[in-house]
């Protein structure tokens, strides 16, 4: 590991910049904010641990779901990018077995790595993620020992973008580092991250938010055998085409919602279950087209036939999309996110929660985003739903416009401007 004061003194001037614009698409004269962030983060991991002679510095970013909603936990296809948004760390071995990391904003989680059993009274809690991913280094054989850690967050919590899978992309990352001289491939850290996720945490999640975040740039990725994914990059300029990506936060009231997110994947199941299969990939579209009025008196749940409507067509559309990014079709492109939408408020209805019917803070982003961009652009219920964001692509001639009236009605800062990043989770070479 290389000197703290040296890495600070190269941070400082510039000497890391070129690396950090690619890292973050950006330009070099843009590089140096980000420089000082990572100044930032080692400043706050001394304040917290005290002083340090060797740091290593990491990253993993959030991520946007460009298609494919809820499609990968029915073992579907999703097109997915990585954005310049993102959680990093300074971190170092304490020679001690207890895993110490400290996140501005919330308390110490300390990880004793001599017990990684599942605890139940820690489910939905940052802890139990860390050591969930610790685990599964442990059972492929690795000698995890203690580390400290400080880490900082811009990626927008409960926006969608997914800041818990970055989390646990960036533990992952920074086990690999300290401990697996890097020898664990993101595929493999990504699923390690799910299974903190689903065991742990006890949150039901497919793959999708993990594997973009570890992997990066723009990928289409086909969760058939969820244990063999088949990941393939998909080049995504949007400033050739004159766009840019928006994430526009509603203000939503976050308030627990994995009932809401659960009932998803347990109804897909439900009607996969008919035809004695686990999963909708498993499952015939033709047949169930024909089998509609059985599965209806089958299972009593009208939703839950429409949300396998949404996958059927939403898994086809994520495909297309994906094909018509090679041919540089941008116009179908968009046309297809317009269809995406439209099919997740009709048909997958995860735009409001139906125990807050009230509550429609994403319906009226919605709706805002049909009224200011008319014809142009496209846009569309940004991750999970019922609550957080929506995904805008927003022409720059419209983009400054576009959004002041957003934020007029959202309010300051609700609108936010992103790019894809080209990298997964990362560490810096310093």
């Amino acid at each position: 590991m290389k000197k703290v004061d040296e890495i600070r003194a190269s941070l400082t001037g510039g000497e890391y910049n070129e690396q950090l614009a690619y890292l973050y698409a950006c330009g070099e004269d843009k590089a140096q904010s980000y420089a000082n962030r990572y100044i930032e983060v080692m400043d706050g991991f001394e304040e917290i641990f005290g002083k340090a002679d060797e740091l290593k510095l990491f990253s993993a970013p959030g991520r946007t779901e460009i298609g494919g909603n809820h499609t990968d936990h029915q073992h579907g296809c999703v097109l997915a990018g990585s954005v310049n948004l993102d959680v990093i760390a300074a971190a170092r071995p304490n020679g001690t077995d207890i895993i110490r990391i400290k996140s501005k904003g919330y308390n110490m989680d300390e990880v004793d790595v001599n017990d990684l059993s599942i605890k139940e009274e820690q489910f939905d809690k940052a802890i139990s993620l860390i050591r969930g991913v610790t685990k599964k280094f442990v059972d492929m054989g690795y000698e995890v020992k203690g580390f400290d850690a400080y880490t900082i967050s811009n990626v927008l919590k409960g926006s969608g973008l997914s800041s818990s899978a970055a989390f646990e992309v960036l533990i992952g990352t920074m086990i690999n580092g300290l401990f697996a001289g890097g020898e664990v491939n993101p595929v493999e850290i990504a699923k390690f991250g799910q299974y903190a996720e689903n065991v742990y945490y006890n949150k039901p999640s497919g793959l999708l938010d993990q594997m973009s975040s570890s992997v990066g740039s723009t990928v289409a990725i086909d969760f058939k055998d969820n244990d063999k994914p088949v990941i393939k990059k998909a080049e995504f300029d949007l400033a050739k085409h004159g766009h840019a990506l928006c994430i526009i936060d509603s203000g939503a009231d976050h308030a627990d919602l994995t009932d809401e997110y659960a009932s998803i994947p347990a109804e897909m199941k439900q009607v996969a279950g008919f035809f004695g299969k686990e999963y909708l990939r498993d499952v015939d579209e033709a047949e169930f087209m024909e089998k509609i009025p059985q599965i209806r008196e089958a299972i009593s749940n009208d939703r839950a036939v429409l949300r396998a409507f949404h996958f059927f067509h939403e898994n086809r559309r994520a495909q297309q999309e994906a094909r018509l990014l090679e041919e540089d079709d941008f116009e179908g492109f968009l046309a297809l996110i317009k269809e995406s939408g439209h099919s997740s408020y009709m048909y997958l209805q995860n735009v409001y929660a139906s125990c807050m019917p009230k509550a429609q803070a994403v319906s009226l982003t919605l709706a805002l985003c049909d009224e200011f961009l008319g014809e142009r652009g496209a846009y569309r219920v940004h991750g999970g739903g019922f609550a957080g964001t929506v995904q805008a692509f927003v022409p720059f001639d419209m983009l400054e416009e576009f959004k002041a009236k957003i934020e007029a009605v959202l309010g300051e800062g609700m609108c936010h401007v992103l790019s894809i990043r080209p990298i997964g989770g990362y560490e810096l070479k310093l």
